[in-house]
């Protein structure tokens, strides 16, 4: 062999080796725990439940948050094969509420949308030059539904392209809302925070022309202010980057529990929708397998909840949302007013607020009233009845993150940032609240709504007092319904909780009047939560119980009543007595 033959002889082994080599370090090494181990110049992946999802926040980068856009709507009869086959008026004269009793879908029109100016609808802005309709209209809402200025829903048909990447248009009201910003506030400052989620929001003037009634020439009528909100759904999903094919739920009246009558599979022969949907209304993936595992667990208390917490919840994520609520004095969202996200292949869920009306008005309530009680819906206590935050701020390490949290929304949500929002929002709104036609259904006189826009700035740093108030108290607790046992009546209620650990004391009170003037018991100290009774005349009763820790710090139980003043009273629970004894208890929250 020459010289030239073993030189190629031995580059082409160094090639096979080289190929070898190459191929051998593309092969999958596992460690002796059978892990993968990855390329070391390559960051190694997470699993899908180690990754803390974020949003996208990029979504918002084109809001205008003092900008409002004009909408031209266009209504008239459609068929009833869609159920379209109504007036305007039918439309506005219905609650939900109407429907719900009816059992039948609620009302809708047809419509042509146009966005515009105030001369009209632009060239190159969506609907522009339309003249058949584009999407169906229907009011949203529930409570604010029975009020005469109505929240409506627009949907665009499928092939009618999209407004700002939205099918769903949602058209808020506000009505119990004093400044008609409040939503907007919370949203706009959620959009700041990394580990929260937000929504996209927009001030919009809306004119209607109703066509409904026959009258071709009918013209443009000014309904006034609304604010549009970005409806949770796929598309929500899709523009953050997240999962569209994963769960979304919205919260009905959801606290946490397993409720095994309503929650179940769509397969089950049980399964109701109906039913399913009065707990969780369904946004996302029907596959109700991991919300059901998920339940099961947070109501084994054999298991840890901090090996619950950790599978199930995304800790940034759930301590943000509690004290951005905590903050703004959200209260309404135990068990409401909130998402439930997770994707698809993931085990934890993720916290979204939805409707944050309930905030920034604790200026209109009071905390304590000798007569009335002490109002737990302040601060901490107020999420004590759900099973979720109930048993996570028992621990106290949980409780240290939920105070380091709060803290740092308390930096976020400072007085200057709040004075600098309200007077931008100030400027949007005013001219429309006390102008023709909201200026008829304007919940507040100018000079009142002066008062509000100057409490606001301060809103956030007299819910962290209430929020440190809470904290010093006993937790609330439920009372259960007098049971008649022989000839005594035997009450009871739950253990209460104080964060210190301390011994606790309850006093009970039985009255025939929900002032408890004239009381017909009282007892004081007990250290058991329950005391027996002789058996009472037939009649209308009253029972009242609070708790004390070792401090000297008071708190009330779970129960409201709603008396005939239309005042709430806290700690009291009524029940009857009937002519052959049987006793009868009363929910009145």
């Amino acid at each position: 062999m020459n010289f030239t033959s073993r030189k190629m002889k031995f580059v082409l082994l160094v090639f096979v080796f080289t190929l070898l080599t190459s191929a051998c370090s593309n092969k999958i090494i596992y460690d002796e725990n059978g892990k993968p181990i990855g390329n070391k110049n390559v960051e190694p992946m997470q699993s899908i439940d180690e990754i803390s999802l974020r949003e996208m926040k990029s979504v918002y980068d084109n809001d205008d948050d003092s900008s409002i856009v004009t909408m031209y709507l266009t209504v008239s009869k459609g068929n009833s094969v869609d159920g379209t086959n109504h007036t305007w008026g039918e439309i506005n004269t219905h609650s939900v509420y109407y429907y719900q009793e009816n059992g039948i879908p609620r009302y809708a029109v047809e419509g042509i949308l146009q966005v515009g100016d105030e001369y009209g609808p632009l060239t190159g802005e969506f609907g522009y030059g339309k003249v058949t309709p584009n999407s169906t209209v229907s009011v949203r809402g529930q409570n604010s539904s029975k009020s005469a200025q109505k929240s409506y829903k627009i949907s665009i048909r499928s092939s009618e392209g999209l407004w700002r990447e939205q099918t769903h248009i949602a058209l808020n009201k506000h009505v119990y809302d004093t400044v008609r910003f409040r939503n907007k506030l919370s949203y706009d400052l959620l959009k700041t925070i990394p580990s929260a989620f937000s929504t996209r929001t927009q001030f919009v003037r809306l004119y209607v022309k109703d066509l409904t009634e026959g009258n071709t020439d009918a013209k443009f009528v000014d309904h006034g202010l609304y604010t549009q909100v970005e409806q949770f759904n796929k598309k929500y999903l899709r523009a953050r980057g997240l999962d569209e094919n994963g769960q979304l739920y919205k919260a009905i009246n959801f606290n946490f529990q397993s409720y095994p009558d309503e929650l179940r599979l769509i397969n089950d022969p049980e399964y109701d929708f109906d039913k399913f949907e009065s707990i969780l209304e369904t946004r996302g993936s029907d596959d109700h397998s991991k919300m059901i595992a998920m339940l099961a667990d947070v109501n084994d208390y054999s298991i840890p909840i901090e090996e619950i917490f950790g599978k199930y919840f995304d800790e940034e994520n759930y301590f943000t949302w509690l004290a951005f609520q905590l903050m703004t004095g959200n209260k309404d969202t135990v068990n409401q007013n909130f998402f439930l996200y997770s994707p698809l292949n993931a085990q934890r869920w993720y916290f979204i607020s939805w409707d944050n009306d309930s905030a920034w008005e604790s200026e209109q309530n009071s905390v304590y009233d000798t007569d009335k009680g002490y109002n737990y819906t302040f601060g901490l206590s107020n999420y004590w009845g759900s099973v979720i935050h109930k048993r996570v701020l028992s621990s106290p390490e949980y409780r240290k993150k939920l105070d380091d949290k709060v803290n740092e929304i308390r930096g976020i949500v400072s007085h200057d940032k709040i004075q600098d929002l309200t007077a931008k929002y100030d400027a949007v709104v005013r001219p429309y609240i006390f102008s023709m036609p909201d200026l008829m259904h304007a919940p507040k006189t100018p000079s009142e709504y002066e008062q509000i826009l100057e409490m606001i700035p301060k809103e956030a740093e007299l819910n962290y007092q209430y929020y440190q108030t809470s904290i010093k108290k006993p937790m609330p607790f439920r009372i259960s319904p007098p049971v008649k046992e022989g000839a005594e009546i035997v009450f009871s209620w739950e253990d209460s909780y104080d964060m210190n650990g301390g011994a606790l004391k309850y006093t009970f009170e039985l009255a025939s009047d929900y002032h408890f003037t004239n009381p017909i018991m009282v007892e004081t100290d007990l250290g058991t939560p329950t005391i027996k009774y002789e058996t009472l005349p037939a009649g209308q009763y009253f029972q009242r119980v609070s708790v004390s820790n070792e401090s000297g710090e008071t708190g009330t139980a779970m129960g409201i009543y709603k008396a005939a003043d239309d005042l709430n009273y806290y700690g009291v629970k009524c029940f009857y007595i009937g002519l052959d004894g049987s006793v009868r208890s009363v929910e009145n929250e």
